[in-house]
């Protein structure tokens, strides 16, 4: 969430974490022809006061993180750039996480990716997600 030009630290956490992820998952999936695509999108504080837990979430294809590894979307408070939201947290076998940390996010990259291979083993190159 961004607030006078300012980054909430969780989500500046969490896209650390995704630009780590999305590196090992272009690299493990190049050879089987999956290219990554990432767009990010800023979240101001404006519109965190329609739904604030819009903040850290990420999308693999049209689905959230949270439903390749299971996980539940929580909330808590924040910090002062988040106001008086509660930012989004993701709970995964008993543990929550503030920061989405970049294993989750390969783990659920290969899930997705898993996805794109057809009952022979072949994956369907030139696949983007």
């Amino acid at each position: 969430m961004v607030s006078e030009g300012e980054t909430c630290p969780r989500c500046g956490s969490t896209e650390k974490e995704l630009d780590k992820g999305i590196l090992i998952l272009k690299q493990s999936l190049a050879p089987f022809g999956v290219e990554i695509e990432l767009d990010k999108e800023r979240l101001y504080l404006s519109e965190s006061e329609k739904d604030p837990l819009r903040s850290n979430r990420i999308w693999i294809s049209s689905l959230s993180i949270e439903d390749y590894i299971k996980g539940k979307v929580g909330q808590n408070p924040c910090c002062g750039v988040c106001g008086p939201y509660e930012c989004r947290t993701v709970e995964i076998e008993g543990r929550t996480y503030e920061t989405i940390p970049s294993e989750i996010i390969v783990k659920a990259g290969l899930f997705a990716a898993s996805q794109l291979v057809d009952a022979r083993g072949v994956c369907f190159g030139g696949n983007r997600y």
